[in-house]
């Protein structure tokens, strides 16, 4: 019977040791296994490299990591526990965040909580029972900071999407500690992990375009998440060197001498399209999601303000040779300065977010001017997440704000010396302003461009809803 070689025996060794065998009586056994498998195939004949290559064969990738897995969970109660408890909340905590998005999508009732108790589940049972079953299988110290990096990064970015989704302040905070961390700690420690592979040189440069591109993609879906400046040149740039580049590569030096196709191949075909395929609809999703919902609902509030502005001047018009006509000419004056001074505030608004920080521009391209006032082209708007015009001309303590503040107050004491100050009781939330711009500490969340425009259009509507009351209850008397 042929027999090994010691420089066989050891190679055998290495190869075993580099998959993480760690627990010692079974690492002497399997290479006592793996040595008289080779022993046997020699025996027909081939040399060492043929018979160990056809060993391999025959145990597959990873069947010495699951005869260890499958030792340990037979001798170590721990590690049993913690195995099961990985597995349950796992898929508990999953099932739960897939029928939170379908409650959400169809607007049913209970999606906040399944939502809650899925992330609860897999940040503070799945994610520790996790980490502590791969340390538990490697003892690996040079893997450890690649463990708790995973750890932090993915208990960070289940957290910040569960605040974004409920609308709970520290959402965005939260999802920049999880990017940060996973560009900046996982991803790094996962090269230097791939890097140290003696084996597979040829594929350090694969590995460097493939944390290129997974960086700029992570960097591209916070930023396109956070309303940021070149989201989409991030996620584009990112997809490419990933799917154009490292994967095709990747392909090639892995499975080029394989003459069937591998099921590690599928698997990775569809973790690509499970990363891309979302990244894509949250994309289109943000993207369209102002024009398919507020530019018609912002376009139909200048709709309803045309309509009552021409409605309250004919009603004006009609009663110029009354009594009461000065009164209503009056009432009539002092609404269309308040509609221009709001409309002032949302063309410095646009202004200064088409301008360049410090630098409003000049003129707003994407304003037109029509015969009852302004109107807002919102498809033109290049930046309608900018939160910067909402803190410079909404927020308490601003100028603008103070100034509009000031007026509607002015205002309001006019009308209530024209009309009985009960018959306005009724209409009390419309003419504060308080009730649609943001009040209280203005750190504490961000008002978007198109959120702030909206908010004085509905403002400027309930203007003119006050002010056709008041004008029809003056015309009767």
């Amino acid at each position: 019977m042929p027999e090994l070689r010691l420089q066989h025996i050891d190679q055998i060794r290495g190869d075993i040791t580099r998959q993480e065998i760690t627990f010692s009586h079974l690492l002497e056994d399997l290479i006592d296994h793996v040595c008289c498998d080779v022993e046997n195939e020699m025996q027909s004949g081939l040399n060492f490299s043929d018979a160990y290559q056809r060993v391999n064969q025959k145990m597959g990738p990873r069947r010495l990591k699951e005869i260890q897995e499958e030792t340990l969970y037979l001798v170590d109660y721990k590690y049993r526990i913690m195995k099961n408890t990985m597995k349950i909340s796992g898929v508990a905590g999953t099932i739960m965040f897939g029928f939170a998005a379908l409650f959400k999508i169809q607007h049913w009732p209970g999606a906040g909580i399944l939502m809650t108790l899925g992330a609860l589940i897999l940040v503070f049972v799945f994610l520790p029972s996790a980490l502590s079953v791969l340390w538990k299988e490697t003892h690996s110290r040079k893997r450890l900071f690649l463990f708790i990096s995973a750890f932090l990064s993915g208990s960070c970015f289940i957290i910040g999407t569960l605040f974004k989704i409920q609308h709970w302040s520290g959402a965005g905070f939260i999802l920049i500690l999880g990017a940060l961390s996973g560009i900046l700690l996982f991803i790094p420690a996962l090269l230097v992990n791939r890097m140290n592979d003696q084996e597979n040189k040829a594929k350090r440069p694969v590995y460097i375009l493939g944390v290129a591109g997974s960086v700029i993609f992570v960097a591209g879906m916070l930023f396109k998440i956070q309303h940021w400046q070149f989201a989409t040149l991030f996620m584009i740039t990112g997809i490419i060197l990933l799917c154009v580049l490292a994967f095709p590569m990747f392909t090639w030096l892995t499975w080029k001498k394989e003459s069937h196709i591998s099921s590690m191949f599928i698997f990775m075909v569809i973790g690509f399209l499970l990363i891309i395929v979302p990244g894509a609809l949250v994309n289109l999703n943000l993207q369209h999601s102002y024009q398919d919902y507020y530019y018609p609902n912002n376009n139909q509030q200048n709709a309803l303000s045309d309509y009552l502005f021409r409605n309250n001047s004919s009603l004006v018009s009609r009663y110029s040779d009354s009594l009461t006509y000065p009164t209503m000419e009056q009432l009539h004056t002092k609404t269309t300065r308040m509609l221009a001074i709001i409309s002032n505030i949302q063309e410095k608004m646009v202004q200064e977010s088409e301008g360049q920080p410090g630098k409003p521009a000049l003129s707003a391209g994407q304003i037109s001017q029509t015969q009852t006032g302004q109107e807002i082209l919102y498809v033109k708007l290049s930046r309608p997440f900018d939160p910067g015009p909402a803190k410079v001309f909404l927020l308490p303590g601003c100028s603008a704000r103070k100034e509009l503040n000031s007026l509607m107050s002015e205002y309001v004491n006019y009308l209530t010396s024209i009309t009985p100050a009960e018959d306005l009781l009724k209409y009390k939330k419309i003419l504060d302003t308080e009730t649609f711009l943001p009040e209280g500490n203005p750190e504490e969340g961000e008002l978007s461009l198109m959120s702030g425009l909206h908010s004085l259009e509905i403002i400027k509507n309930g203007l003119l809803t006050v002010e056709s009351y008041v004008l029809n209850k003056i015309a009767r008397h």
